[in-house]
């Protein structure tokens, strides 16, 4: 049973927000919500969000997650928290007064950084969970309309799920509308360079072809097929809106996992270290803390790495060594405004590339690994000579490094409305089995032949979809 009453929940919760102030956060007002284990897991199950649209795979993880916790195969977060505004979070009813205390500082770290990181700018924390809600009662209304029905709706959705983060990962970056793209390529001196560097042949132009769709290679593929596709109908046209603007939310959270859950560990133990707990509150929160920030064996804990970082880098710009302040030069920034910075300006490559460095690659232990048979195998480890090489394979497996890169190239090729596209290729060669159900998915919402060109075993390939089925053939 829990050993606290709620006026002692708003007690710490008022000298945490004095003490994130004083530290220099600049947060939205926070709302916490508890809840119990079943809630929770309901939350995880939805991603957190407490209105979102009805679907046969919420369910499924649901019973999953409650399966895996009833048998103690897993547990539960500590907290979950929503980027809006204001801020929500949930809290485990049952959770001690000690972990309630550090929750609520994580809490504020996570808090801070959805207001100030830049990758959040691209959506409306105000409009969050308002939108959330229109959402489903959208798909709630489809799913219910006698002329549509529940199988229509989540064939859509399936598809729609399975390409939502097949689409363009920096989001602060605005994207040309068709007109200016036409603008922008009757003016060019030359024919814009293909920046796929397409291995398919084509004729050499003189000037662009400004009919051509798309204009340039284009990567948000759910919102072409809905521009684009005239046979769909106005429900499966909002069905492909629905869907995309809530990749859009989760985008920004899978760019800056390491940095997110860093800083926002980060936050909580000073704050906690700030505000005098108790003794026995003080000892049982070294033991959580510990807890959350360990390494894991044998893979990547963001919390740990993420605190690392942001620790070193305090005390380079506080207490640099001399070689760092040859590195950086005299900086007049103390340590703490230089994370107040990075966190409003970086993304995890971005800031695992400025600020991961040789020492920490070391104290972290990272190292390499391959498959031998049916082993892992370390191939590389982060000594002297191997450290550059093992932060890159890093680099190349954060954020949304590991989803694919495909565009679509043509969506008239060969006259017959075949949707072209190409992957980006990048020495990772596409599971063909994933492959496979991604362009049958893609067949479903285009409703003609689609193709991908690829790199497989290092020899040009077309994976194709028609009404055929699913088939590859290498090229010269």
């Amino acid at each position: 049973m829990a050993n606290w009453e709620l006026q002692d929940l708003e007690y710490w919760d008022a000298k945490i927000r004095d003490q994130a102030e004083a530290l220099g956060l600049d947060c939205y007002r926070q709302e916490f919500e508890l809840c119990n284990h079943t809630d929770m897991l309901a939350y995880m199950a939805y991603s957190g969000i407490p209105s979102h649209y009805p679907h046969w795979s919420y369910g499924k993880s649901f019973e999953k997650l409650k399966t895996l916790y009833e048998y103690g195969v897993s547990g539960l977060p500590y907290e979950m928290v929503i980027n809006s505004n204001p801020a929500l979070a949930y809290l485990m009813r049952d959770n001690s007064l000690c972990l309630q205390i550090l929750t609520i500082a994580h809490v504020y770290g996570h808090n801070d950084f959805f207001k100030n990181n830049f990758t959040f700018k691209t959506t409306r924390a105000e409009f969050t969970l308002g939108t959330f809600k229109a959402h489903a009662e959208r798909v709630r209304r489809y799913a219910e309309d006698p002329s549509i029905g529940i199988d229509r709706v989540e064939a859509i959705l399936d598809a729609a799920h399975a390409l939502s983060l097949q689409r363009r990962r920096n989001l602060a970056v605005r994207k040309l509308t068709p007109d200016e793209e036409r603008e922008r390529m009757l003016h060019a001196a030359e024919p814009p360079p293909d920046p796929y560097q397409r291995l398919h042949q084509r004729a050499e132009y003189v000037q662009p072809d400004l009919q051509k769709l798309p204009l340039s290679p284009e990567e948000d593929l759910l919102l072409f097929i809905r521009d684009y596709n005239p046979y769909l109908a106005n429900w499966e046209r909002d069905l492909l809106t629905i869907v995309d603007e809530e990749a859009r939310y989760f985008i920004p959270q899978i760019e800056t996992k390491i940095m997110n859950e860093g800083w926002a560990s980060w936050v909580h133990r000073e704050i906690l270290n700030g505000i005098e707990l108790p003794q026995d509150l003080h000892l049982e929160f070294l033991v959580r803390h510990n807890q959350v920030v360990r390494p894991t064996p044998g893979g990547l804990n963001p919390y740990h790495v993420g605190l690392k970082v942001w620790t070193d880098l305090k005390r380079r710009f506080d207490e640099p060594t001399a070689e760092e302040t040859e590195d950086y030069g005299t900086s007049t920034m103390t340590g703490m405004q230089k994370l107040l910075d990075a966190r409003a300006t970086d993304r995890d490559v971005s800031f695992l590339r400025r600020y991961l460095n040789e020492n920490l690659m070391r104290e972290l232990d990272l190292f390499e690994y391959e498959p031998k048979g049916e082993d892992l195998v370390i191939s590389k480890v982060a000594d002297k000579e191997g450290w550059r090489d093992v932060k890159e394979q890093l680099l190349r497996n954060v954020g949304m490094a590991n989803v694919p890169v495909i565009s679509i190239d043509d969506a008239d090729f060969g006259h017959k409305r075949t949707l072209y596209l190409v992957h980006q290729h990048d020495g990772r060669d596409l599971h063909l089995e994933n492959a496979e159900k991604t362009l049958g998915y893609l067949y479903r919402l285009w409703g003609r032949e689609v193709v991908l060109e690829s790199v497989v075993t290092a020899k040009r390939t077309l994976l194709t979809f028609n009404d055929r089925g699913f088939s590859a053939k290498t090229l010269k």
